[in-house]
């Protein structure tokens, strides 16, 4: 079973907020025959999108394929934050790589965030930056190293933008008793994704990428020239671009090894009185090892996003999510929830995206692990560079060791249950 087909109707966008909110593009043709390009990418979410634009402006031809519509996948599904610096903290990546390197993959990961507010903004695509992600401590005793944090990428990366906030502060913005404390980061933001995923479409085609819609890819040939074949036709390309992330499949075994998809959860209330459950437009992480992450929406819904799955198919949304959502909201308890949806993400071992020279000219990048709104913006810009002859960025991300999963894909997801179950179970006792 492919999980590009296992929860969704082929080229329709989930029930989701998003979709509900957002102007579609006009349906774009499937690849039919043969076709021949400079450049062809797999995937039209953020990654591939990116990556085509980027491209297009240098002047290359580029072809972009997608099983389903632009933004379907998790591009137009996610959380809409968008961090700063990558998925993990300094401290961990100074120990896997050196400082050296840590200050560049941190440096990558503001230029990742900047590239997010200035696309939006010389495209006027209308996603709605707003500025502040709160990162809400779950247990007391986590909080000091939350602060500690904080005060190390001021001392030691210039990062000034992070605000240190005590149980009442944080009380006073959130409201709820879950949480103990935790730090705001100015300098992070959050968006609508769907609409900046049908943004950077728009903006692609605008420089001359073309864009190909139900194409499922079911292969890809190496060679000088990548034969890229779908059910109806194929793409001849000197280089090939891989940006399917969570529903890239057995395209590339040598990806699958190292990146693992995962089903994640966002449930939309009706419209909330104001102050119900957040006083600031800002959005929420938590500390959980299952992050709840949570925001408002432009017409004042909580977006609250919760639980997880490995499986192929998806379990009964409304429950999953409910759950944690009254954890955090309990007189939400009687609110209607208007909308509920899932997709899926990838991640790696480490927690840190994976970047692979597949052959000499097919690139892959994905697992960004919950951080993808920034960073998959950041790998197709990477990956036109590198295809230009700039590969500087690029192999920095793929020169950092990413372990493969133990038990191959047959006990990958019995073994990822087992250690969510443990870490889930640590949550709930505060251990």
């Amino acid at each position: 079973m492919n999980l590009l087909f296992a929860n969704d109707r082929a080229g329709e966008y989930p029930p989701s907020y998003y979709a509900a909110s957002a102007t579609p593009l006009p349906p774009m043709p499937a690849l039919e025959g043969a076709e021949r390009a400079d450049v062809c990418v797999i995937g039209a979410g953020f990654t591939g999108l990116s990556a085509a634009l980027h491209l297009a402006q240098r002047g290359y031809s580029v072809i972009v394929l997608d099983a389903h519509r632009v933004g379907f996948g998790a591009s137009g599904r996610n959380g809409g934050q968008v961090g700063t610096g990558q998925r993990i903290e300094q401290d961990a990546i100074e120990r896997m790589v050196g400082r050296d390197d840590a200050r560049k993959l941190w440096d990558m990961g503001l230029a990742a965030r900047d590239l997010v507010k200035a696309l939006i903004d010389r495209h006027d695509m209308g996603c709605g930056w707003k500025p502040g992600v709160l990162h809400a401590d779950w247990q007391a005793r986590d909080v000091p190293h939350a602060h500690a944090y904080a005060e190390k990428l001021a001392r030691e990366y210039g990062y000034e933008d992070l605000e240190p906030l005590g149980r009442d502060a944080v009380r006073e913005i959130v409201k709820t008793r879950a949480y103990q404390g935790g730090v705001l980061d100015h300098g992070a933001g959050h968006i609508h994704p769907l609409r900046f995923a049908l943004g950077l479409a728009r903006a692609a085609q605008a420089a001359g990428a073309r864009i190909f819609e139900g194409s499922l890819v079911t292969e890809v040939r190496p060679g000088a020239r990548a034969r890229v074949q779908t059910a109806k036709g194929h793409v001849e390309a000197d280089h090939v671009i891989l940006a399917a992330n969570g529903y890239l499949g057995g395209l590339a075994p040598q990806v699958a090894a190292k990146v693992m998809p995962i089903n994640n959860f966002i449930i939309a209330t009706d419209p909330l009185p104001k102050g119900t459950v957040l006083t600031r437009d800002i959005a929420v992480a938590d500390s959980k090892f299952v992050v709840n992450y949570f925001r408002l929406s432009e017409d004042g819904r909580l977006l609250f996003g919760g639980g997880e799955s490995y499986g192929y198919r998806f379990p009964d949304i409304l429950r999953t999510v409910r759950k944690p959502m009254l954890e955090v909201f309990p007189h939400l308890r009687d609110t209607p929830i208007s909308h509920a949806w899932g997709g899926t993400l990838a991640i790696t071992m480490t927690r840190l995206p994976c970047f692979l020279r597949v052959a000499p000219n097919i690139l892959s990048a994905s697992g960004y692990s919950g951080h993808g709104v920034a960073l998959a913006t950041l790998a197709g810009q990477i990956m036109a560079e590198t295809v230009a002859g700039q590969a500087e960025r690029f192999d920095l991300m793929a020169g950092v060791k990413l372990p493969s999963f133990p038990g191959g894909p047959a006990l990958r997801s019995p073994l990822l249950v087992l250690a969510m179950t443990w870490f889930s179970l640590r949550d709930r006792l505060g251990i």
